[in-house]
């Protein structure tokens, strides 16, 4: 005799709950290291990386802040590109979710490899998991080797006086550094995508820095936001305000006058102020069209 609808219904069910729960056992597990070869030599996983870390970034992404992205169009299709953008936030979740905009909604799926300082890598469970997800060290001869292979390639110049920056200097850019991803841009000929991020800076809003601790602890600063360090590690929950992402028109590099002008610090500079400007007027822009940051 068959089963009763119920039954069968809930046989189903158990099914899928049993086939989900072994996925997610089978991504955490290669998480851990436990699985088949990275898709690169610099630890790379594709696969869980659409599978894990994409899908539990999405509802955040959407419900939490109620993202919105414009611009898209501008991310390429194929081929290499440097998408340079500006960073803020206390904690870099702002990368995070640049290179979810970038899959979600370019023309075509693609993964952004975030270039990352070296402190990044000296926590060994976190330096790990990063490389599963994409993230490289910040290091020339790493991005040039990704961009001649055609990759998408994302850094964030400012560094950690992006995110190290008070809240009331928010949406205030940090000086690009000494340019070396226009040096970079300029000698592959690949051109570059400037982003403009908004909401970062109002969900981790950084209100003091307790510099010597951060000096005894080796860190670059040791922020005091509304929430941290009071509520322990519920202090990282970031605080629901509206983000904003927008790509802007990409600019070309391949007229410069070849892989040589790289070595012009007056070229260099000019690349590098033009990116940092375009990308200033584009968050200034989106500050206004937001309005009131928390919903």
């Amino acid at each position: 005799m068959d089963a009763p609808w119920g039954a069968a219904s809930q046989w189903d069910a158990a099914h899928q709950w049993a086939a989900g729960l072994d996925r997610l056992t089978g991504q955490l597990r290669r998480l851990a290291g436990d699985g088949p070869a990275p898709g690169d030599v610099f630890g790379f996983d594709p696969e869980l990386t659409v599978e894990l870390l994409l899908p539990a970034l999405r509802p955040v992404w959407r419900a939490y802040f109620a993202g919105e992205v414009s611009g898209a169009e501008h991310i390429p299709a194929s081929g290499a590109a440097l998408v340079v953008g500006n960073h803020a936030g206390t904690f870099p979740l702002d990368g995070l979710l640049l290179a979810l905009a970038t899959y979600d909604e370019g023309a075509a799926p693609r993964h952004l490899r975030l270039l990352a300082a070296d402190l990044l890598f000296r926590f060994p469970v976190v330096g790990d998991i990063a490389r599963r997800f994409g993230v490289i060290r910040a290091d020339r001869a790493d991005a040039a080797a990704l961009l001649a292979a055609g990759e998408l390639v994302g850094v964030f110049p400012e560094g950690f006086s992006g995110t190290g920056k008070l809240y009331d200097e928010r949406h205030q850019l940090q000086p690009f550094g000494r340019g070396g991803f226009a040096a970079l841009a300029i000698r592959s000929g690949t051109p570059i995508v400037p982003v403009a991020i908004v909401g970062a800076e109002d969900s981790y809003p950084m209100l003091a820095d307790l510099s010597p601790l951060a000096r005894a602890l080796g860190l670059p600063y040791f922020p005091i936001t509304p929430t941290f360090p009071w509520l322990g590690p519920l202090g990282f929950l970031p605080l629901p305000a509206k983000w904003l992402i927008e790509f802007c028109e990409p600019v070309p590099t391949d007229g410069f006058g070849g892989p040589e002008a790289a070595d012009d610090p007056a070229v260099v500079a000019d690349l590098t102020a033009q990116v940092r400007d375009t990308v200033q007027l584009h968050v200034d822009k989106l500050v206004a069209q937001r309005g009131e940051p928390y919903r």
